[in-house]
């Protein structure tokens, strides 16, 4: 095992993975470059994600202006972390909306901009698998190799393998678009995190664990497990205001979260464990709020229960 790598974590942490790796804690500065998606534009649909905030899923990000000259976004990013002492390593994370989805030019300037910020390691795009056309997987590959001192990676949000929920969310692409992209990102050296929920409506515990088995299977350089969060403006609180569904408890959401991790093979690095909701848009869970609490709760649970990521992993 390599939990002696783990810096005292059950599981394998970002936050590890980067002093293993680089030596010292990188922050990340959640970016707007103000793009779009094509499940709010038209051409998909004009209603988003059934649980997209009108933030596109960014609603702390840092309001990125069009220039070459990002120092300012980030340090109003790195203002966020007041209370924190942050060092001068970061990584530049275009999290709102969707960040393959606009004119190559321009992407190739956001993504420049931040690259060539002195104090910025790498960068982390998250973006929609049937976004990444042929042209950006050349602009991303062109970049790796002039900024070899640098990371990039991609982020996709798949949430589930099951089509009967990815109608339910609007996904609006089949499991085997997401196949491919992993597959082109690959071919390239560009390593990517993927993106799922725990709590949709109408899925159990099995098919959650038959979307981690999927993981294992694809091999993704890293994985965010997210809490659902109900949020004010999105057809996901209407449902949530229909009792449609029940947000899932803290202890239920740990307990889920705990039987992932176990059935997560090891290798994969955890880029995420719960989530942030606006304060003043979350319906529920309303837990959530308190991400500390959260996170010294599953520490201790894991402990007590002798619980670490890939203890169920096959071999």
């Amino acid at each position: 095992m390599k939990q002696t790598l783990w810096f005292d974590k059950p599981y394998y942490s970002l936050d590890a993975y980067l002093k293993s790796t680089i030596g010292y804690k990188c922050y990340k500065i959640a970016l707007n470059a103000h793009m779009t998606c094509p499940n709010r534009d038209g051409s998909l649909d004009t209603r988003g994600c059934i649980f997209c905030s009108k933030g596109g899923s960014g609603d702390f990000a840092v309001s990125f202006s069009r220039g070459n000259d990002i120092k300012a976004q980030l340090d109003r990013g790195v203002a966020l972390f007041s209370e924190k002492k942050v060092g001068e390593h970061f990584i530049a994370y275009f999290q709102a909306y969707t960040n393959t989805y606009a004119p190559l030019p321009y992407l190739e300037q956001i993504y420049r901009a931040a690259l060539n910020t002195p104090n910025v390691v790498g960068i982390s795009i998250a973006t929609r698998p049937d976004c990444l056309p042929g042209e950006v997987l050349q602009l991303l590959s062109s970049l790796k190799r002039e900024y070899p001192e640098k990371f990039i990676w991609v982020e996709l949000g798949l949430q589930t393998i099951h089509e009967k929920t990815a109608a339910y969310i609007r996904r609006g692409y089949p499991l085997s678009v997401y196949e491919k992209a992993c597959k082109e990102l690959s071919a390239i050296g560009i390593p990517y995190i993927t993106h799922i929920i725990l709590g949709l409506p109408g899925e159990t515990g099995e098919m959650l664990f038959e979307t981690i088995s999927f993981l294992n299977r694809q091999k993704p350089f890293g994985v965010k497990l997210q809490l659902l969060h109900v949020l004010r403006g999105t057809d996901l609180a209407a449902d949530f205001e229909n009792h449609s569904f029940c947000a899932l408890s803290q202890e239920e959401y740990l307990e889920l979260l705990i039987q992932c991790l176990e059935k997560l093979s090891p290798e994969i690095v955890i880029h995420r464990l719960t989530g942030d909701g606006p304060k003043e848009d979350l319906i529920a869970p309303t837990w959530s709020l308190n991400k500390r609490n959260v996170l010294n709760t599953l520490h201790a649970t894991m402990r007590r229960l002798d619980s670490f990521q890939g203890k169920q992993y096959p071999g």
